[in-house]
């Protein structure tokens, strides 16, 4: 793309009517005014009334877009020059930002990328029939180096690189501002320890997770076969290059749609995440929120205040948010079903009036109902994965009847679709935050509380 910003935006129609397809099968380049972004990292456009997705552009632009995909509700474009653009338009931070497929809004001043998805979440909420308050609050920090989980991939010269925008091509990097600098710098090591210590190995890709400080470093190595010749000297190599390297896992890619598999492991299985004041374990594999810098705040806007006899934290994980419970409720019961996920939260609530139990949510609430005479929680958490809580978890959560509910979500659709569930069933949303986890790209993570009637 090319801004160029030095033209009036009422100087072209919205919309300029498609000219003949051209050779290839390409549409003809149209110009089009941006209205406003829409979830998935797109902006909508209209040509001739059909909507249309076009990605890196900003509210207010006008562009001059080709199709490149037409479906039969909208359109999929990219826009090849903005004619007029955005005050909030600035220049990427990174280099690869475009080709890459992991950030969405680099072009966009952070505080113009906070109210982008305020205005996201609002829509979602509003076009599901939810309430909305007359707020919506944002909690954010630093916008770069955040992340202390990456997951790379490898091209066929063995590059470590993000999937690309609008491919599956690994698109090799030499730096990434979104990611704790010891991630890059134990990625970009690793194709070259490999070719020196471990040739005959071919991994396909790898995760690797630090702590906040950046002391202590955990990988997971995937490849498609079991062959692991080479492997201890290959992690020992690593670890000589990269001292900050605890503990590397070799994992095999599960055949139709089964879970990878652990088959050689070198080094330290877990590391200690100081967050909020306490060491939490995390195992390898295991889910910890990834923004360093906002995993205290979000903490303590799930648990500050909070008190009473019982809470129970459903979709626990390792304990973030029931940890800091037992502080101040006499009993907090933490659901987890993840392998990866129940040996860590166990330990990280021993010692603390944290009851860990290892079963899926929904398993644990159809027994719940199933039970007369259990106490009423004072205080329900859930941090479901992208999926949301569904029906059947709605209505059983608001059969337990707590007078409050924090719900943590990643994905406003499905958050959306259990607040009005949840509505339903006697609860009101009492305050909706917006929690910046994600900067630099459209992901959501939503923290709402709910109060019953």
């Amino acid at each position: 793309m090319k801004p160029r910003a030095n033209r009036s935006s009422t100087s072209r129609p919205a919309a300029a009517k498609a000219t003949a397809a051209e050779a290839g099968g390409q549409s003809a380049p149209q110009l089009v005014r941006i209205e406003k972004p829409v979830y998935g990292g797109s902006f909508l456009a209209r040509v001739e009334g059909k909507a249309v997705f076009v990605p890196m552009a900003l509210p207010g632009e006008e562009a001059r877009i080709r199709l490149h995909e037409e479906k039969r509700g909208y359109a999929i474009g990219e826009a090849e020059e903005i004619v007029v653009a955005s005050a909030e338009r600035v220049s990427p931070a990174c280099p690869h930002f475009g080709a890459c497929g992991g950030c969405h809004y680099q072009h966009a001043g952070y505080e113009a990328q906070l109210e982008m998805k305020r205005a996201v979440l609002r829509e979602t909420m509003e076009r599901a029939g939810v309430v909305v308050p007359g707020e919506i609050s944002v909690l954010a920090n630093a916008p770069w180096r955040y992340r202390n989980r990456i997951r790379l991939a490898f091209d066929a010269a063995g590059r470590a690189g993000y999937r690309g925008r609008r491919s599956h091509a690994v698109i090799p990097v030499r730096e990434c501002p979104i990611a704790a600098p010891l991630l890059i710098e134990a990625a970009l090591a690793f194709p070259e320890v490999l070719r020196r210590a471990a040739p005959a190995l071919r991994p396909t890709e790898v995760t690797l997770f630090c702590d906040a400080a950046e002391n202590a470093l955990l990988a997971s190595v995937i490849s498609a076969s079991a062959g692991k010749t080479h492997f201890d000297e290959l992690a020992q190599a690593w670890h000589d290059c990269v001292p900050a390297l605890r503990g590397v896992e070799w994992m095999v890619e599960g055949s139709r749609g089964q879970p990878s598999r652990t088959v050689a492991r070198w080094g330290e299985g877990s590391l200690f995440y100081s967050a909020a004041g306490f060491g939490y374990r995390v195992d390898q594999g295991a889910f910890f929120q990834v923004n360093r810098w906002l995993v205290d705040a979000l903490v303590e806007r799930v648990t500050a205040g909070r008190q009473g006899e019982l809470a129970w934290d459903l979709f626990a994980g390792v304990g973030l948010f029931a940890r800091q419970l037992t502080r101040n409720f006499r009993r907090v019961v933490a659901v987890e079903s993840a392998p990866a996920a129940t040996r860590a939260l166990a330990a990280n609530l021993k010692g603390s009036s944290g009851v860990p139990v290892r079963s899926a949510t929904l398993e644990f609430l159809r027994a719940q109902s199933r039970t007369s005479g259990l106490q009423t929680p004072n205080l329900i958490v859930v941090d479901p994965p992208r999926t949301g809580l569904g029906a059947e978890t709605c209505a059983l959560i608001a059969k337990a009847a707590a007078p409050v509910v924090v719900y943590v979500s990643c994905d406003p659709a499905t958050l959306s679709r259990d607040l009005r569930a949840l509505a339903g069933s006697g609860y009101a949303v009492e305050s909706i935050t917006v929690v910046d986890l994600f900067p630099q790209t459209f992901h959501l993570e939503t923290l709402v509380e709910l109060r019953h009637a």
